[in-house]
C-alpha cells in the first residue's frame, strides 16, 4: 500500500497573492510546517519551496510551488522524479470553486474541474493517479467573475470557514500519512 511522502499546497507567488482564496493550498502547508516546525526553503532545482520532516509513519516532502499556479506541474514533477516519488504518493491541497465555502472533499484521481494547477499537474506527472484535498471557496455565480473572485481575499465571513476547514484538514493528516484512507475521508466529510 502507498503513503504519501509529498504534499503540495497550490498557490501563486508574490505578496499581491498572500491569503487569498487560491492561495488556500499555501496557507495549509504553511501552517503545517508551523505545527512541524521546520522551515520550507526555496530550492531552484525544484522550482518552489520545500521542506523535509522524518516523522514516525515516514519521510514527508512538503512543497510549494514558486511557478504561478497554471505551471505547478514543473515543480510537482521535478521533485517527485528526483525522489522516486510515485504520483500515488502525493497528496496536492488545493481551492475548489464548485465546493461551498468551509466544506472539504477528498479524493483520489478524477477530473481537474478547469483548475489549472491541477490540469499541469496532470500533464507534467502523466495521470490523474494522485490525491487531492479540495477546500471549497465556494463560486462567484458567474464565471466572468471567477479570475477577479479566486486572486481576492475571502471575505470575513468566508475566511472564518475557510480557517476552520483549514484546521479539520490538518487535524486529518496524521490518518493520510498512515494510509487509513476511508477513516480519513469520513472525518473530513462530517459536518
Amino acid at each position: 500500500m502507498s503513503h504519501i511522502r509529498l504534499i503540495v499546497g497550490l498557490g501563486n507567488p508574490g505578496t499581491e497573492y498572500e491569503h487569498t482564496r487560491h492561495n488556500i493550498g499555501f496557507d495549509f502547508v504553511d501552517e503545517l510546517a508551523r505545527l512541524w516546525k521546520i522551515s520550507l526553503k526555496e530550492e531552484k532545482k525544484f522550482f518552489g519551496q520545500v521542506a523535509k520532516v522524518n516523522l514516525p509513519e515516514n519521510e514527508i516532502w512538503l512543497l510549494k510551488p514558486s511557478t504561478y499556479m497554471n505551471k505547478s506541474g514543473t515543480s510537482v514533477q521535478s521533485i517527485a522524479k528526483f525522489f522516486k516519488i510515485s504520483p500515488e504518493e502525493i497528496l496536492v491541497i488545493h481551492d475548489e470553486l464548485d465546493i461551498p465555502c468551509g466544506q472539504i472533499r477528498f479524493k483520489k484521481g478524477g477530473g481537474n474541474g478547469g483548475h489549472n494547477g491541477l490540469k499541469d499537474i496532470q500533464a507534467w506527472l502523466g495521470t490523474a493517479d494522485f490525491y487531492r484535498l479540495r477546500l471549497g471557496i465556494g463560486h462567484p455565480g458567474d464565471r466572468n467573475l471567477v479570475v477577479h473572485y479566486v486572486l481576492h481575499k475571502p471575505l470575513a465571513e468566508e475566511k472564518v470557514l475557510i480557517d476552520e476547514a483549514l484546521h479539520k484538514s490538518l487535524n486529518a493528516i496524521p490518518l493520510l500519512l498512515k494510509g487509513e484512507f476511508g477513516r480519513a475521508r469520513q472525518q473530513l466529510h462530517s459536518k
